[in-house]
């Protein structure tokens, strides 16, 4: 290609940059163009190799037409630019803001609701004397059943109702009752422990969950009755559910407990008025809470406890259901979908 012909190639692709350039407004299009035209592979630069067939006359005369629409491309790339900040600075100077509207800040949430319902159940208890026992979530099958009277044969122990970790040695705990046994095992009377916790089960319905939290009591002493157990209870039920309310005791079994009950409360919703329509109560004005009892002494043998000189009781409640009765929550899949819209209410 001739000297002038080059020359005149490198001024007209000047032209059409400053052309183009003219028509951007955004840093990112900007540099897009720049490259295509100054980059190692750009329309400019690719010119250049043509330099290489001239004579050294021819050249020091190309490299100076090049270096002037290099220049002119670069400086206009920054004029460019300074224009487009100078207009985001005035465009951010003519915006109107009212400086008595509250700040934007940024929630410093709380805790999650069944973690809420833990520590008030806790710290009730804690108002009796009970003070908090933890154990591990994988159990031995003698701390979970054997230890607490289950037979061989009880339907708790089946595969299709408990989650086993090894061949039947060890498993999910299915309640938080292992951590009584432990507690009775490693301490001598008299005991006084609430056992907070996750246990496991294969159950799976709008009331029930495959894991859950439970809270287990224990009080192991001399002379400790029945009516003990009953007063333990109605405080707690005082305290947590209302003032007003009032709890009964139903005969039940359990194996670990004998005599053994299920624990009603007067229906919080209904109490004092018509229970009929009651979508919790269904009708009855009592809700079950718990299930309890007195240990059975055989549970006390198992752990080397002295049955004629101490008898005890024990208590277990969900607490899932606890947050459902008080709130009126009626699936309990609500706590763990992690839905702000509902954890956002408690």
């Amino acid at each position: 290609m001739a000297t002038d012909a080059l020359i005149n190639k490198l001024n007209s692709l000047g032209e059409e940059f400053a052309e183009a350039l003219a028509a951007l407004s955004s840093e990112q299009d900007i540099r897009e163009i720049q490259a295509r035209f100054l980059g190692k592979k750009g329309r400019v630069s690719a010119l250049m190799g043509e330099m290489g067939k001239m004579a050294p006359d021819d050249r020091r005369t190309i490299g100076a037409a090049f270096n002037k629409v290099k220049d002119g491309i670069a400086g206009s790339v920054e004029a460019k630019l300074s224009e487009l900040v100078a207009r985001a600075d005035a465009a951010d100077l003519a915006r109107t803001i009212d400086v008595s509207l509250p700040g934007r800040t940024r929630s410093a949430g709380h805790a999650h609701l069944l973690s809420q319902v833990r520590e008030e159940a806790v710290a009730i208890f804690g108002e009796l004397g009970f003070e908090v026992a933890e154990g591990p979530q994988i159990e031995t099958d003698f701390n979970n059943f054997e230890a607490l009277g289950f037979a061989k044969d009880h339907p708790a122990r089946d595969e299709q109702d408990t989650f086993f970790v090894d061949e039947g040695r060890f498993l999910l705990r299915t309640h938080t009752s292992p951590v009584q046994v432990r507690t009775m095992l490693s301490e001598k009377p008299p005991i006084k422990i609430v056992a907070p916790g996750a246990v496991y089960r294969r159950d799976d319905d709008p009331t029930h969950s495959p894991m859950f939290g439970q809270i287990e009591g224990l009080l192991i002493d001399e002379q400790v009755r029945f009516s003990d157990l009953k007063g333990v209870l109605l405080h707690f039920v005082k305290r947590y559910f209302g003032e007003e309310l009032d709890i009964r005791f139903r005969p039940s079994f359990f194996p670990f407990v004998e005599p053994g009950a299920e624990v009603d409360m007067q229906c919080s919703f209904c109490a004092g008025g018509d229970s009929s329509s009651c979508r919790v109560c269904k009708g009855t004005t009592w809700v079950e809470i718990a299930g309890a009892g007195m240990v059975d002494p055989v549970v006390l043998e198992n752990c080397k406890i002295d049955t004629e000189r101490y008898t005890g009781f024990a208590f277990g409640m969900g607490l899932e259901r606890m947050a459902m009765l008080r709130h009126g929550v009626s699936d309990i899949k609500n706590f763990y979908e992690c839905d702000m819209r509902f954890l956002t209410q408690f």
